[in-house]
Order: structure tokens, then sequence, then C-alpha cells
């Protein structure tokens, strides 16, 4: 017999409510272990980088790595027009033609009309 909707459901909050309890479970687990790690190498806030200490002096040994910074993409240059209707309105001659060419054109005038010389 399939399920119901409301039978689904339910059974995705008790998932849910059991996944939760495993995750927190796990992170107990290792919080004991870091806590127990941290005591047997006798390490200190600044040794893991975390004092602010530690970040105001630039401590690269105590520090985490820092995250490389991407280049900045090179500017888009404009290309130059090759169509125009003398009305203020051009085309570069890529992607999808403008309103205004697609009007002229189905009115019967020539794409070559508005190439720009």
């Amino acid at each position: 017999m399939t399920k119901s909707y409301a039978q689904i459901v339910k059974q995705i909050k008790a998932l849910e409510a059991e996944a939760e309890k495993a995750r927190r479970t796990e992170i107990d687990g290792v919080i004991t272990r870091i806590r127990e790690a941290i005591q047997f190498y006798n390490l200190t806030a600044a040794d893991l980088g975390l004092s602010v200490k530690a970040k105001a002096e630039g401590d690269k040994a105590a520090a985490p790595a820092k995250r490389k910074k991407r280049k900045a993409a090179a500017p888009k240059t404009q290309a130059a027009a090759k169509y125009s209707d003398g009305q203020g309105n051009t085309w570069v001659g890529r992607g999808k033609r403008p309103q205004w060419l697609r009007d002229a054109l189905a009115a019967g005038k020539q794409l070559s009309d508005f190439a720009i010389k």
C-alpha cells in the first residue's frame, strides 16, 4: 500500500530528528577528543590561532593559512557598433538582434541598409 503525503512528512520529521541526535553525539565525541589533545599538548588559544593577540601580531605559525585572492577580471571593452538606424539605436552584430532592427527587417529593409560605413 502506498504511503500518504502526511505519513511521508511524519517519517521525514522523525528521520531529521534522528539525524540531529546522531550529529550531536558525533560532535560531542569530536569535542572530547579535541579537549584531550589540547590538554595533552598544553596548547593555548594562540597556538590554535584563536586569540586576538595572535591575530594582531601576525604570528604566521599560529595563524591559519589565508586564502589566495583571485585576480580581478579584466574590464570588458565595448565593441564598436556595426549597425545603426540613424536615430541613436546601434547594434554590434553579436547576440540577439535588437527589437528596432527586427521591426525594420520585418518592414522590408535589408541588414545592409543599417551597416555603419
